[in-house]
C-alpha cells in the first residue's frame, strides 16, 4: 500500500487527466503548429500525452473494476479435464493470500459513506421489479428474458444466485490466482467446516479428482449416498484409466456394491467385539450393558478364530442368540486336542447320568449333550479362557441372559436383515458372485479407488455401525504399515515398498465419528494416511462424540482448515481465533474555529479543517464475515496457518463424455457379466 489510506471507494475521476492528455495527444500530432513545435518535437510530446493518457485510463479502469467486483464476481468454471494435477502440490481453486491490506479494504466497505458503491444501481432495481410485474405476462414475457439474460452485454444482468457478502472476495480480486498447497502437508489433515448446499460436495470432487489422477489410493466415505458424487469419482477413475481399480460399497443398492465384512480383518482378536460393542450406548447406565457385550462377543469371537472361521455379523448373531452349539463345537475341538484320552466316553456317561427334573431351571432348555460336557470339564478341573467364558454366558438364567444383551441384538438385527446381510456378511465359498469383497489391504497394495456410501438417510444406525467398523479396520491396517510396511504377511523377496498415499474423505464425518476415528487422526499419518473430513458445524462433532474434551482432541489433529459458509458463530470462531489482529486505519473530518483574542489585529477569527487519521486493533476478519460468505467461497488456513480468500470452481454444465448417462450404464461398466440379484428385503 503506498499510502496511508487507499481511496478506491470514489469517483473514477483518473478519466478527467486521461480525456486532457488523449485530447493533447491528438492535438499535437494532427495541429502542431498551434503549439509552435516543429513536427518532431509535437510527436514526442504527443508520445508522452499519449502514456499519460493511457496511465490515467488504466488506473480509472482499475477503479470501476474494483467498485465492479464488490457487487459482482466473475463467474469461475473450470472442466473436469482441466483441473490441475501435480505430485507436488494440491489445487484447492483461485484466491489470493489474506493480508491486513484486504482487511482495511473490507472495513472501508462498510463505512456508511460507500454504501452507495456496494448497492444495485436503480437501473438494476428496475429490472428486478419489472421482471416480477412481468411474470405471468404472455405479450411481454420475451422482456423479462432479455433483462434476465446472464450475458456479458446485459447491464441489468441479475447477480450469481450464490448469496453472501461478494466484498469478501472483490477486495483482492486484482491479486487473484491459483491457489496451492504443498502436498506433503496432507498427511496433516483437513477440515472443512460449511453449512448445507454451499460448496462442501463441489470441493470435495476438486480433491478426489486430483487423488484420482495422482494415483492415491482413494477411499470416500459418503452418509448419505450422494449419486452424483459416485458418478463423478465413476468418470474421474475412467478418465484416468484406473476403472478397474473402482470399487463401489452402497448400502442403498446391495444388488451392485461390493462386499465387505467389518469383522474379518485385525491385529489383535479383541477388535472385533470392539468394532460392534463401539456402536451401543456407552451413558450412563448403558455402559455397564455395553462392557457386557464387549465380553460376550469377544468370547465368541475368540471362539470362531480358534475353530478357524472367519467372524461376521451373521455368525456371532447367530451365537447371541444360542451359545450352545458353539459351546459344544468349540469345547469338543479343544478336548480332541488338549484333553484327556476317551473324554468322549466320559461325557457319555455322564450324560445318561442326568435326569433332566433334577437340573437347575436354568439348565433344563438346555441340551443334555452340552450339560454333560460343562460338567466333565468342571469334574476333571480342566481349564482353557476360552471354553471357560462360553461355559460362564451358557450358565447363565435366560432372561437375565436377555435383559443385559437387549441393547446388543436389535444391533445385530438390523445389520443381517435382508439383502444388507450379504454384504456385510459375505459368503466367500459363493464363486457365482462377482461382487467383490473389500480387503483394505489388498486395496492398499493395488492403489484402488472405493466409494462407501452408507445411505445414512434409511438408517442412521447401521450407516454409523459400518462406518466407525471401517475406520476401525483402517486404523488396525494403518499399524500394520506403521510397524510392517506394505509387505506385511507377504513371503520375502527382499525388497519393500513404501505405503502409497491413502486419501481419506469423510463426508459428515459427524454422523460416523466415534472413538475409532481419533487413533486414525492422530497415529495414521505415519502410514501415509491423509485424512480430510466434512462437516456442518463443529457442534455435531461435539453432540456425536457426547464430550467437549475429546471434541477438542480431535479437532487440534487438523493442521489445515477450510470454512466455508457456517451459521454457527461458535464455529466462524475456530478460524477467527486461529488469527492475529492487525492495525486498521479510520479517517476523521475535524473543523474548528478559534477566535483571535488581539484587538488590534485584523483577523477575527481563524478556522482550520482536517483529515485525522488515527489507527486501532482489530482481528483480520470477523465471524460475521464467515457467516456471510458466497456459496462457493471459502476462507483457508493452509501452509503454517496463513490465511488464503478461495474460490471454488463451479462444475461445468457441459457435457461430459465420460460421465455415465444413469446408474444403470454404470453398473454394466463394472459388472460386464451380470450382478447376482438375489436375496430379499426382510
Amino acid at each position: 500500500m503506498a499510502h496511508a489510506v487507499e481511496s478506491r471507494l470514489r469517483a473514477a475521476v483518473e478519466f478527467v487527466p486521461a480525456t486532457a492528455a488523449g485530447i493533447s495527444a491528438l492535438a499535437l500530432v494532427t495541429s502542431p503548429s498551434l503549439f509552435l513545435m516543429p513536427g518532431a518535437l509535437a510527436k514526442g510530446a504527443a508520445g508522452c500525452c499519449a502514456a499519460l493518457a493511457i496511465l490515467r485510463a488504466h488506473q480509472g479502469l482499475g477503479v470501476i473494476r474494483y467498485r465492479s467486483h464488490l457487487r459482482r464476481l466473475p463467474r469461475y468454471v473450470l472442466k473436469p479435464d482441466a483441473v490441475p494435477v501435480s505430485k507436488l502440490k494440491l489445487f484447492w481453486g483461485m484466491g489470493f493470500e489474506w493480508t491486513q491490506r484486504h482487511s482495511q479494504r473490507l472495513f472501508d466497505t462498510r463505512l456508511p459513506e460507500n454504501a452507495k458503491y456496494l448497492e444495485p444501481g436503480r437501473a438494476y432495481r428496475a429490472a428486478r421489479d419489472l421482471e416480477f410485474r412481468l411474470e405471468k405476462s404472455r405479450a411481454f414475457a420475451f422482456i423479462p428474458k432479455i433483462t434476465g439474460a446472464p450475458a456479458w452485454w446485459n447491464p441489468v444482468r441479475p447477480f450469481p444466485p450464490v448469496g453472501g457478502n461478494p466484498a469478501l472476495h472483490g477486495v483482492g480480486m486484482e491479486d487473484e490466482r491459483p491457489v496451492y498447497s504443498d502436498i506433503g502437508e496432507r498427511v496433516g489433515h483437513t477440515l472443512v467446516l460449511g453449512t448445507t448446499r454451499v460448496g462442501k460436495t463441489r470441493l470435495e470432487e476438486l480433491l478426489v479428482t486430483q487423488d484420482i489422477h495422482r494415483g492415491d489410493v482413494v477411499i470416500v466415505f459418503d452418509p448419505k449416498g450422494d449419486k452424483e458424487l459416485m458418478k463423478r469419482m465413476f468418470a474421474e477413475a475412467k478418465r484416468a484409466g484406473r476403472l478397474e481399480d473402482l470399487h463401489i460399497f452402497h448400502l442403498g443398492h446391495p444388488e451392485i456394491s461390493a462386499r465387505y465384512n467389518a469383522v474379518a480383518n485385525f491385529t489383535r482378536i479383541t477388535e472385533v467385539a470392539g468394532r460392534i460393542s463401539g456402536q451401543l450406548s456407552g451413558e450412563g447406565d448403558s455402559a455397564a450393558f455395553r462392557e457386557f457385550a464387549w465380553r460376550f462377543t469377544n468370547i465368541i469371537a475368540r471362539a470362531l478364530v480358534a475353530l478357524g472361521q472367519t467372524p461376521d455379523y451373521e455368525t456371532i448373531a447367530k451365537y447371541v442368540r444360542n451359545i450352545e452349539p458353539l459351546l459344544v463345537e468349540y469345547c469338543s475341538w479343544w478336548l480332541d486336542r488338549s484333553g484327556p484320552a476317551g473324554w468322549r466316553d466320559s461325557v457319555k456317561g455322564i450324560e445318561e447320568s442326568i435326569k433332566p427334573e433334577s437340573l437347575p431351571q436354568h439348565l433344563r432348555d438346555r441340551g443334555i449333550h452340552s450339560v454333560a460336557i460343562v460338567r466333565y470339564i468342571k469334574q476333571r478341573d480342566l481349564y482353557d479362557p476360552v471354553a471357560d467364558g462360553l461355559r460362564s454366558a451358557f450358565e447363565y438364567d435366560k432372561t437375565y441372559f436377555d435383559k443385559i444383551v437387549a441393547s446388543l441384538l436389535p444391533l445385530l438385527e438390523k445389520l443381517t436383515t435382508g439383502k444388507v446381510s450379504e454384504l456385510l456378511s459375505p459368503d466367500y465359498t459363493d464363486m457365482d458372485d462377482p461382487r467383490p469383497i473389500i480387503d483394505w489391504m489388498q486395496i492398499i497394495r493395488r492403489r484402488g479407488i472405493v466409494y462407501v456410501g452408507l445411505d445414512a438417510l434409511s438408517d442412521a444406525e447401521v450407516a454409523a455401525a459400518v462406518g466407525n467398523s471401517m475406520f476401525a479396520d483402517l486404523t488396525s491396517i494403518a499399524g500394520q504399515l506403521y510397524k510392517f510396511g506394505l509387505d506385511y504377511g507377504l513371503p520375502d523377496l527382499g525388497s519393500s515398498k513404501a505405503p502409497p498415499a491413502i486419501s481419506v474423505h469423510a463426508d459428515e464425518f459427524n454422523e460416523l465419528i466415534g472413538d475409532e476415528f481419533i487413533p486414525l487422526l492422530n497415529k495414521a499419518g505415519g502410514a501415509g494416511f491423509q485424512v480430510t473430513a466434512y462437516t456442518q458445524t463443529w457442534a455435531d462433532v461435539e453432540a456425536r462424540i457426547g464430550n467437549r474434551a475429546k471434541a477438542e482432541q480431535i479437532g487440534g489433529n487438523f493442521n489445515a482448515l477450510i470454512m466455508l459458509r457456517v451459521k454457527n458463530v461458535r464455529t466462524a470462531e475456530i478460524l477467527t481465533d486461529q488469527l492475529p489482529k492487525v492495525q486498521l486505519v479510520s479517517k476523521t473530518a475535524v473543523s474548528g474555529v478559534t477566535d483571535v483574542a488581539d484587538a488590534s489585529s485584523p483577523t477575527e477569527f481563524a478556522s482550520r479543517n482536517e483529515d485525522r487519521l488515527t489507527e486501532k486493533e482489530a482481528p483480520m476478519i470477523e465471524p460475521a464475515d464467515i457467516v456471510q460468505l458466497p456459496k462457493g467461497q471459502a476462507f483457508a488456513l493452509l501452509g503454517g496457518a496463513r490465511l488464503w480468500k478461495l474460490r471454488i470452481p463451479l462444475p461445468h454444465t457441459g457435457p461430459d463424455p465420460m460421465m455415465p448417462r444413469d446408474f444403470g450404464e454404470m453398473v454394466e461398466w463394472l459388472y460386464p457379466d451380470g450382478v447376482a440379484t438375489g436375496g430379499h428385503d426382510g
